[in-house]
């Protein structure tokens, strides 16, 4: 829980702006309104056991607890959920998540003692083997592109409803092969947008082999991790990877691309 912070916020679905307005001071001299990205404490746990704290926008919360929940081992399948139910509190918003009576949460991943900020994968963890994980190989064979990836990249600004009004947010979206864009999420953190449209996904029932990750972001080896736990099978991302990223890509035998000057960039993982 944040010190000195009075007003619970409520969480919302699609559609809300998740925006607050502030009044800044221009250069020569003229006020304007600006329109500011919300960012709360979420407390998540599981059957009321508390996991985590991370710092994220307070919408698509029910999304966001499906999406980590997958993307970070706690729970094996979206199948286990039983409901997840969002509600504020005072200094935050509590989302709790109750599963099937025979669901197995991951012990080893319970207990993340730190609050996680909203451009941080790693917070709270404990030891050093939970930082990189072990990926599962995702499906062999997929091809895509770069035709595909550029035509997504280029589509992805005018699908960022939160990001028009308020100019600082990241987004995630689900692509079909030929680069449709399908499904969009946004939050102040990069993570955040990645497990919202991965729990959307799930809660949707759409395939995560068929089709790739489009993303606002750099690609961080963490964002590698979340896409193989699910089984993506490529991430394209506004900026390069880092060498830890397309390592793990290599071992996952996930695409990775990137835009360039001189367009789309494809990664030598095989």
């Amino acid at each position: 829980m944040t010190a000195g912070v009075k007003t619970a916020k409520t969480p919302r679905t699609r559609g809300a702006e998740a925006s607050v307005p502030a009044t800044v001071l221009l250069a020569a001299g003229e006020s304007r309104q600006w329109n500011l990205a919300e960012e709360v404490p979420v407390n998540l746990s599981y059957n009321g056991r508390p996991h985590v704290v991370m710092m994220a926008t307070p919408e698509d919360l029910e999304d966001f607890a499906v999406g980590f929940s997958l993307s970070e081992g706690v729970l094996a399948s979206a199948g286990l959920v039983r409901a997840v139910k969002a509600a504020p509190v005072e200094g935050g918003i509590m989302v709790d998540v109750t599963t099937a009576a025979r669901a197995d949460v991951a012990r080893e991943r319970q207990a993340r003692s730190l609050e996680g900020r909203s451009g941080c994968g790693l917070c709270g963890m404990q030891r050093l083997d939970q930082v990189v994980r072990n990926v599962r190989p995702v499906r062999a064979g997929f091809r895509i592109s770069a035709e595909a990836i550029a035509r997504a990249l280029a589509a992805l600004p005018e699908r960022q409803a939160m990001n028009r009004v308020n100019h600082s947010v990241h987004a995630a979206a689900w692509a079909d092969p030929d680069g449709a864009i399908l499904l969009v999420r946004e939050d102040v953190g990069r993570h955040n947008a990645l497990d919202k449209l991965i729990g959307a996904m799930a809660r949707l029932n759409v395939a995560s082999t068929d089709g790739f990750c489009v993303m606002t972001s750099r690609c961080s080896f963490e964002l590698v991790q979340k896409c193989a736990a699910v089984g993506i099978p490529c991430l394209a991302t506004v900026s390069a990877p880092t060498s830890l990223a397309l390592d793990l890509a290599r071992r996952a035998g996930m695409v990775l691309a990137s835009a360039s000057p001189d367009g789309v960039v494809l990664f030598d993982t095989v």
